[in-house]
Parts: structure tokens; sequence; C-alpha cells
């Protein structure tokens, strides 16, 4: 009984955190949008977080070692980033290349 109180509650507030996280920046930033800190942040950090996700993914992921190395990774993250830039959606771009990479190292095609 006492663990069901003990989940609950862990449940409680680790929801109560995260929604907080996503509340703040809005409560915080919405009498500085017009300031130049805050529009340079909103232009360039998202570009510089997928340039670094794309980064760690093809330095962790990426079999080196194969016959054509680096291409597994290489591939996928082409496709997305062609995909993306020829409908502007990143849900279809996102979807294609993680399809295109889990076919390739479910099959070992390029491995």
């Amino acid at each position: 009984m006492v663990e069901q109180y003990y989940l609950a509650g862990f449940i409680a507030v680790s929801a109560l955190a995260t929604f907080a996280t996503r509340v703040v920046p809005f409560l915080f930033f919405e009498r500085h949008t017009e300031h130049p800190l805050v529009q340079h942040i909103g232009r360039y950090l998202p570009a510089a977080v997928m340039a670094l996700l794309a980064i760690i993914f093809l330095r962790r992921s990426a079999n080196w070692s194969a016959s054509l190395p680096g291409l597994d990774a290489l591939l996928p993250g082409l496709l997305v980033v062609v995909i993306h830039l020829w409908r502007r959606n990143a849900l279809l771009s996102i979807a294609a290349g993680t399809i295109v990479y889990m076919t390739i190292q479910q099959t070992g095609w390029l491995l």
C-alpha cells in the first residue's frame, strides 16, 4: 500500500517538474521577446542544437570500420536534409531518415 503512494507521489512530482520546466521560460521571456539576445538565441540555437545532435549521431552510430565507412549513418542523414529542404516537413523528413537508418541496421545493408 505504501509503495502505491510512493509511486503516485513520484509521478506527481515528475509531472510537476516537467510542466514547470516548460512553463517557466514562457513566463520569464514574455516581456523580453524583443530583446536582441532572445531574438539571437531564437534564431540560431535550434540550428546549432540540430548540428550538435547530428555530429553526436554520426560519431556514435556510424560504422566507421565497414567497407564504406560511415555511409550507414550519412545516407539517412543526407536523406533527412534533402526531404526537409524539398517538403519543409520535419515529421516526414525525420520519419524517412529513421526508416532508412533502421532498414540499413536491421538488414545489414552497407555494413
